[in-house]
């Protein structure tokens, strides 16, 4: 059988692209619960310029256009993204481009509002850094940027370095291998040192668990009717059953280390 593009390699695309493709529509850290909570404390309104990057399926942006801010430009470099989104979107200051996120191509201080979600966490600190400078130049002044993203969670007072940077790399190489995909979560202190140098200032923090594949966090997210969607598609094929089962055991394993994170932060300079 030939793989297609909705019918994904099971055991080599990467997870988050598998559940999509399985019906999983909330694909955020911390769920929808958490991206409602970020959306609060950016208190969109009709006088802000919103970017958004690596808006995926639409779920956040469908949210953002129900503020009607100002204006909207989504980016990503995704063609499923530019097709999920560009139906949503209306009238010429609604937009969106097909790009890179750390090269937009936007114009310095043209946003009041810049939001990502799980777009981060997925790169290394370099490129990391790119792409935040990059929002620090189409963010204006006193602007504020939304980042829903991966930190790890420390587990006391007293740290042995040596050993939390090895938790930490062990962590890091076991997701990457189960979700075929890079994931280099970072401690809330390296998260708030990331943002300074490209002169933000975190404003508010707010952390979940790490449940992506939990079924009642999936209940949550994608509703009875969605999740039963979801379960049924996963347990259709044995191949993709075993593989979902062994991304959540990697999950589980490692989530008394790892939180979902909402960050708010203010542009200074």
């Amino acid at each position: 059988m030939t793989v297609t593009e909705t019918e994904p390699d099971t055991e080599r695309v990467a997870g988050f692209a598998l559940l999509g493709s399985l019906g999983k529509r909330v694909l955020r850290p911390g769920g929808a619960e958490l991206t409602t909570r970020l959306l609060d404390e950016l208190a969109i309104g009709p006088d802000d310029d919103v970017v958004e990057i690596a808006p995926g399926r639409g779920r956040t942006a469908r949210l953002i256009l129900e503020h009607r801010p100002a204006s909207y430009v989504g980016i990503d470099r995704d063609p499923a993204a530019q097709r999920s989104i560009t139906p949503l979107l209306h009238g010429p200051r609604q937009r969106f481009l097909l790009g890179s996120v750390a090269r937009t191509g936007l114009d310095d201080g043209e946003c009041s509002v810049a939001v990502g979600e799980a777009v981060l966490t997925m790169h290394p600190r370099s490129t990391k850094a790119q792409i935040v400078a990059e929002l620090a130049r189409v963010v204006r002044p006193g602007g504020r940027i939304g980042l829903h993203e991966v930190a790890f969670q420390l587990h006391d007072t007293h740290h042995d370095v040596d050993n939390d940077t090895l938790e930490q790399t062990r962590i890091r190489t076991e997701l990457t291998s189960h979700f075929r995909v890079s994931f280099n979560a970072m401690t809330m202190a390296d998260w708030t040192d990331l943002l300074a140098e490209a002169g933000f200032m975190l404003a508010t923090v707010h952390r979940a668990p790490l449940r992506l594949l939990e079924p009642d966090r999936i209940i949550a997210d994608e509703g009875v009717v969605g999740a039963a969607r979801f379960a049924a598609n996963v347990l259709a094929d044995p191949r993709t059953r075993a593989r979902i089962a062994h991304m959540r055991a990697a999950m589980r394993r490692n989530a008394p280390s790892l939180r979902a994170v909402a960050m708010v932060a203010v542009r200074t300079g």
